[in-house]
């Protein structure tokens, strides 16, 4: 007989795993499907963890090269130990990792240790690495695949000399010219820090400016910014190949006039799209557009139930919007008989409460 759970979630990044933990301090039987060797996702294993520590470790690398002798600090010559500063970011990632892991022991949720798929209403099959599978039912199924990063049509990712943001974060050199083929905040983070530890760095952009989902003001002082850093940008520019050569590649732009581009690796980060291959979820009813967020008039996160006819939700970058979320626990399967909530609220997007404005005038007997 299959292991019966309140709440089952498949995924185990920043959306999975807070669910779980949240939904075992309700007092839910819970458990969790990640695939992955560590819990986490991508934010913590191969996204915004690691990345921001390479950005911390390149900053330290700049400073002391460039900056510290300005204010009278001589440090002698400074070289880069490429090796000690990935070991620095994977013993990062390690023990936010572990921490999850704690976490899930502390408040007993179970870790089902491989891919997901909802084989019918209510019931999960959790496929290992090994081939061996087994089916656990649940009263609710969270969904919070995350994304997964969107390719670019006609250019194949080997993660090597063209690599997405995962291979971008472990590259076993500094490459003399990296071409990142995209202007969002991935590819700019990343290209600032190997731009920040020696290589040539050229974004290319299709539309007319970086940064394009956010304010357009913010987006020319960025650009200023990481121009006086040495990084080139190439606006209005679509890639419309990649020739590879034995010693550089070599990038077709298409823009007002036909242009070259030589590089020794190219990091594509186009976007990220959702992550929901494999799950079954045309074959178990659901709509993929249906999978949606709403927002309250608050700010507070809410989410969608899928067309499922048993209760199951979408969470985090896997539902095609912002990933907040709001789970409902609903035994019966029908959202009028919710008898507990799974929420995740958040200071930064929540409306603060009006003050009282305080008098101009000093209370009597109050000291000046």
């Amino acid at each position: 007989m299959a292991d019966r759970y309140d709440v089952v979630v498949i995924g185990g990044g920043p959306g999975g795993y807070v669910a779980s933990i949240r939904a075992a301090q309700l007092g839910l039987k819970t458990a969790c499907v990640e695939s992955r060797g560590t819990l986490g996702g991508t934010c913590l294993n191969i996204g915004c963890i690691p990345s921001k520590a390479l950005l911390q470790s390149s900053h330290k690398f700049a400073e002391a090269k460039r900056d510290l002798a300005k204010h009278g600090v001589k440090v002698g010559e400074v070289a880069l130990d490429l090796v000690a500063m990935m070991d620095r970011k994977d013993k990062v990632v390690s023990t936010l990792t572990r921490g999850v892991e704690f976490l899930f022991r502390k408040n007993k949720i179970d870790w089902l240790k491989g891919e997901g798929r909802i084989a019918a209403p209510g019931r999960v099959v959790v496929t290992a690495a090994d081939g061996t599978s087994q089916a656990v039912e649940a009263a609710s199924i969270v969904i919070a695949t995350g994304s997964e990063t969107t390719p670019l049509r006609g250019i194949e990712i080997d993660e090597q000399r063209i690599v997405s943001s995962t291979g971008a974060l472990a590259l076993d050199r500094v490459p003399d010219r990296l071409a990142v083929i995209g202007g969002g905040y991935i590819g700019l983070e990343l290209g600032s820090v190997w731009q920040r530890l020696g290589a040539k760095v050229t974004v290319v952009e299709v539309l007319d400016r970086i940064v394009p989902n956010m304010d357009r003001e913010l987006g020319s002082a960025v650009q200023r910014v990481l121009a006086r850093s040495g990084i080139e940008f190439r606006l209005g520019a679509k890639v419309a190949a990649i020739h590879q050569a034995e010693n550089e590649l070599s990038l077709e732009l298409d823009s007002s006039e036909r242009q070259t581009l030589a590089a020794d690796v190219v990091l594509v980060s186009v976007g990220r799209r959702p992550y929901t291959e494999g799950l079954g979820l045309e074959a178990a009813g659901v709509a993929l557009p249906s999978m949606v967020i709403s927002w309250s008039m608050t700010g507070s996160r809410r989410i969608s139930r899928a067309s499922m006819p048993s209760v199951t939700w979408s969470a985090g970058r896997c539902s095609r919007t912002r990933p907040w979320m709001k789970a409902w626990h609903s035994p019966n399967g029908s959202p009028g008989s919710t008898r507990r909530s799974i929420t995740m609220q958040s200071r930064r997007w929540s409306t603060p409460r009006p003050r009282s404005p305080r008098s101009a005038e000093p209370k009597k007997n109050s000291k000046l």
